[in-house]
């Protein structure tokens, strides 16, 4: 069982299901408000200062909810990402802590298999997210007792069962999805009525942005996330942030 610190008279296990349905018709601020009632462990917030990242930001800023940020800075952001952040911690007056990868896997990884060796297959794709991505993110979420991410559940096929919240037991942890609900018309319409500092690589056909070398416009009527990892086969298209050890993403009931 996890080790979640609950504020609550409710078992780690009861929890998620509680809590997913008390998000119910709440804004996003307010499902924030109940996860840290209910948690009384650290909160931690990954983001990859996209629109749902940048809403949430402003969420966890705007309401001075007592969540850490973070990031997960894979050494292969586009320009525009680490102007971005920038101006969000001068925006938001607060730092946000990066993780890197590790040298000595990350200077094996490009050894084995080349600078950008992960266009020659999925495994290694899925072998530089491991590094770049996976390994620093566990470390972020070290000692946490919940993990708050940007994840809709329109933005694919994939992530439409995920819920609201869900026992994520590869970190032994709490796992929120505040904007789950939302399109992504109305998180862009909230970051427009806030002032939320957004990527300008949204404006030119962007709607998800990773790493660089993996992420190129979408065209008209493509699926969101269609522009990461474009020459993978749809179904498979994770990069492992997001899912099981056994590779199928974490979907919502998993405390059953």
């Amino acid at each position: 069982m996890p080790l979640i610190k609950t504020a609550s008279t409710d078992s780690p296990a009861t929890l998620p299901d509680r809590l997913d349905a008390a998000f119910g018709d709440l804004p996003p601020a307010l499902r924030l408000r109940v996860l840290r009632r209910a948690v009384s462990g650290a909160i931690v917030f990954t983001t990859s200062f996209g629109l749902e990242d940048q809403a949430l930001t402003h969420c966890i800023c705007d309401a001075g909810v007592d969540v850490e940020i973070v990031t997960l800075d894979t050494g292969r952001l586009f320009p525009e990402t680490y102007t971005l952040w920038a101006e969000t911690e001068q925006r938001y007056k607060r730092r946000i802590r990066a993780y890197y990868p590790r040298h000595e896997d990350l200077g094996d990884l490009v050894f084995r298999q080349g600078v950008n060796g992960f266009f020659n297959s999925a495994e290694s794709r899925k072998a530089c997210c491991g590094v770049r991505k996976v390994e620093p993110l566990r470390r972020a979420l070290d000692g946490a007792s919940a993990w708050v991410t940007g994840l809709r559940g329109d933005q694919s096929a994939n992530r439409q069962g995920m819920g609201f919240v869900s026992l994520d037991q590869t970190h032994e942890l709490l796992k929120a999805n505040p904007l789950f609900d939302w399109s992504r018309d109305a998180v862009l319409a909230f970051a427009e009525q806030n002032d939320v500092p957004l990527n300008p690589l949204h404006a030119k056909g962007f709607p998800s942005i990773g790493c660089a070398p993996c992420t190129r416009a979408v065209a008209p009527g493509e699926p969101e996330r269609a522009g990461r990892w474009w020459w993978e086969e749809e179904a498979k298209k994770e990069c492992g942030l997001h899912v099981a050890e056994d590779g199928r993403l974490v979907r919502a009931g998993a405390s059953a």
